[in-house]
């Protein structure tokens, strides 16, 4: 997909992505100021419509012309892209509102690129039967996972050890926040295995983990018996109940649920959790946040590694070798669009 690439200069973004997925994540180098194209046409990018403020549609409703705006932080980081002089770099973009391998979808015909609050994983490049299919840019965003919780309820669960039995925690599948949850609650081990005893209703009936790899979930796949799965029960009082919710309309479907005391916590990255605890009007707060960092980044067929290289350069210099976060951007929404008319192609 990507154009003649004719000048060497190896980005730290590009460095990054070599420590991140080995020496085969990067078969083409970046290139200082060469133009990423696609021959004539504009690169449809898929964006997740439900993760705000990183990635959102302006109107949840599917059937409404708003669903196809783009905003948040990555909204404002790919019209960046756009407005870099020479970098020949249009997209087409499309909402996507199932969440489910969103990671993925760059391996078929519709997507170019697939973004909305992805943390890079070496699993997500793989599809189920284990190829790899995907690649991702060097990483634009970090993040922590943490709960979210009403305010009330700030003290009380103010850690993951503090979670038992009768504590209610929604979570989206198939995210780095369940992921960490079952990790830090000890209902899941580091690598995504079930504690024995752990109960998981699923649309075919409860199913019951005997501790042995038969029974996992993780942030990239999960036992086929565990699709679909609609909650979780502990083996021990020390642990929490998982719900799972937000299928169809995404995170808001979790505070909605939190709201009305159907749930707990929400565990979801700090980022989205912030954003909506300072909408709440103090009514929901935000605890437990993780140790642990992640990087966020783009998803693209692994073939594409010319069109990735080049827009590990161009996103790296947006961003400031990653200085520019969230925070900056969140003060100063432009401070892309300003970088991005200053970029001189060569």
């Amino acid at each position: 997909m990507a154009g003649i690439l004719t000048k060497r200069a190896v980005s730290p973004a590009v460095i990054t992505a070599l420590l991140l997925f080995g020496a085969g994540a990067l078969d083409t180098p970046a290139l200082a100021g060469a133009a990423c194209t696609a021959g004539e046409r504009p690169l449809n990018f898929g964006f997740y419509a439900f993760f705000a403020p990183l990635s959102y549609s302006a109107d949840e409703d599917p059937d409404s012309p708003g669903f196809n705006t783009h905003l948040g932080f990555e909204a404002d980081l790919v019209s960046a892209l756009e407005a870099m002089p020479g970098a020949g770099l249009t997209f087409t973009r499309r909402p996507i509102a199932e969440w489910d391998d969103i990671w993925l979808r760059p391996a078929g015909p519709r997507y170019d690129l697939v973004g909305g609050g992805i943390t890079i994983l070496e699993s997500r490049t793989r599809d189920p039967a284990g190829w790899r299919k995907i690649a991702f840019t060097a990483g634009h965003i970090a993040f922590r996972q943490s709960l979210l919780v009403r305010a009330e309820d700030a003290q009380r669960l103010a850690r993951y050890d503090a979670l038992g039995g009768e504590v209610r925690v929604g979570a989206l599948a198939a995210t780095t926040g369940e992921a960490r949850l079952l990790q830090l609650t000890g209902l899941a081990d580091r690598a995504g295995i079930l504690a024995a005893g752990v109960r998981v209703d699923t649309p075919r009936g409860r199913v019951t983990a005997d501790g042995s790899p038969d029974y996992f979930i993780t942030a990239a796949a999960e036992s086929p018996g565990l699709a679909g799965r609609r909650h979780l029960h502990p083996p021990s009082g020390r642990m929490p109940q998982v719900i799972y919710l937000g299928d169809s309309g995404g995170e808001a479907e979790l505070l909605e649920a939190l709201a009305r005391r159907r749930i707990d916590a929400i565990a979801r990255g700090e980022i989205g959790n912030r954003a909506a605890a300072r909408a709440s009007d103090g009514a929901f707060a935000v605890t437990a946040i993780d140790a642990e960092h992640e990087l966020g980044g783009f998803a693209l067929a692994v073939e594409d590694a010319a069109l990735r290289a080049c827009l590990d350069e161009k996103i790296d210099y947006l961003t400031d070798h990653r200085r520019i976060g969230y925070a900056a951007w969140l003060e100063d929404p432009e401070v892309f669009m300003r970088r991005a008319v200053q970029w001189r192609a060569e």
